[in-house]
């Protein structure tokens, strides 16, 4: 069986709106299992795909503000 884990994960979430894909991150991180990092990861691959330099670069800077914790 050829299973596309990236586009199995994008096809259930194509046209869900900007409060359905809050619910389904924050349902995500309140759960902490790590079967659902795989779609985070997808969620952070598009979201690093769709930025300019400027929003990569805050990106770069939260993650290491927050990594520093």
């Amino acid at each position: 069986m050829n299973l596309n884990l990236r586009q199995a994960i994008l096809s259930n979430v194509t046209g869900h709106n900007a409060d359905q894909l809050q619910a389904t991150i924050d349902d995500a991180l309140q759960q902490g299992e790590e079967k659902m990092l795989p779609g985070l990861g997808v969620f952070f691959e598009k979201l690093w795909q769709e930025s300019n330099e400027q929003d990569r670069q805050e990106i770069l800077s939260t993650l290491e503000k927050s990594l520093a914790e």
